[in-house]
This record gives structure tokens, sequence and C-alpha cells, in this order.
């Protein structure tokens, strides 16, 4: 299979929707309620969890479309830069992996019915399990964090070779 060497329209809409999301995620974890042993799901909870397996999926899809549709790395940058892009990049699909089902695993270690959107019900992946939901929620805490600093770093790095390298490496995952 050979590689392109820019992104193509369904990586770049996979991409720039998994931003959106997210960027509407963290507020609203952030500006939830804390979560206190007996309290059932509000809206609020729901919105988050339904939100969350939108981004699941479409990083789900986003990971398929990527296998089966390999870009080459910028044959222009040094070779760390190059092995640091790919190891970045692996890193935010494992963490937003990560990130979203331990919040799923979190709601269902909680024994809470949280729906789609309020749409259909979704499917608990555990049974209640009192005693693993500090641990999880540690876990998810953690995974999100993690997963805003590699935000960070990954939007920084773009920003530097926009303003600073003037690459042109940015274009490739630009609209048009």
């Amino acid at each position: 299979m050979m590689k392109q060497l820019r992104y193509g329209t369904t990586a770049k809409t996979f991409h720039w929707t998994i931003v959106v999301l997210l960027l509407a995620q963290y507020p609203i974890g952030w500006l939830m309620p804390d979560i206190h042993g007996g309290m059932k799901p509000g809206a609020g909870m729901t919105f988050h969890v339904s939100v969350g397996l939108v981004i699941l999926t479409a990083t789900l899809l986003r990971f398929m479309w990527r296998l089966t549709h390999p870009v080459a790395p910028e044959s222009s940058l040094p070779a760390w830069q190059r092995l640091s892009s790919e190891v970045v990049h692996w890193m935010l699909y494992i963490m937003v992996l990560l990130t979203t089902l331990s919040g799923w695993l979190f709601a269902s270690f909680r024994g809470w019915s949280i729906s789609f959107f309020y749409l259909f019900p979704l499917p608990m992946l555990s049974g209640a399990n009192p005693a693993a939901i500090k641990s999880i929620d540690g876990l998810h805490q953690a995974a999100e964090w993690t997963l805003l600093a590699l935000i960070v770093l990954h939007v920084g790095s773009a920003l530097l070779h926009l303003f600073h390298y003037r690459d042109g490496v940015m274009k490739r995952m630009l609209p048009g």
C-alpha cells in the first residue's frame, strides 16, 4: 500500500471533529458537580458520557482509517521530529481510548444506567463494583490530564511548525 503525502478529506474531518468534541468535553467534565457515593447521574453526566462515546467512536473510526490510508511522515523533518511526531500521535490515540473507556467503566462500576443522549440505554461494561470506583476514577482523571498534556504538546508543535519553522507541515492537516 502506497502512503499518501497529505491527509485526505476523511482524515481531516475525523481530526477536526474530534478536536471540536474534545473542546466541548473538557469543560463539560470540569463543570459537573463532584460525584459522591449514592448519587445518581444527572443530565451533565449523561451528556458527558454520551459525548465521550461519540469521541470514542470517532477515534476508533479515525484509527481504522489511518491504518488503511497511511500518510508518509514529512520527509523534510529531521529523524527525531518524525519519530517524536509518530510517538505523540500514537499516544494521543491510546490516551483518548483510555480516557473514554475508563469514564464508561466509572459509570458501570457505579451501577448507573446511562443513556446515549436520552435516546437508548448504554450497555454496562461491568456490574456495579464499589471497591473499584476510586481506582477507576483516579485512572480516568490521570488519563484526562495526560491526554490534555499531549494535546498541548501536539498543538504547540503544530504552532511551532506554522510560525517558527514555516515548513508547511501543518498544511497537511488544515482544511482545503
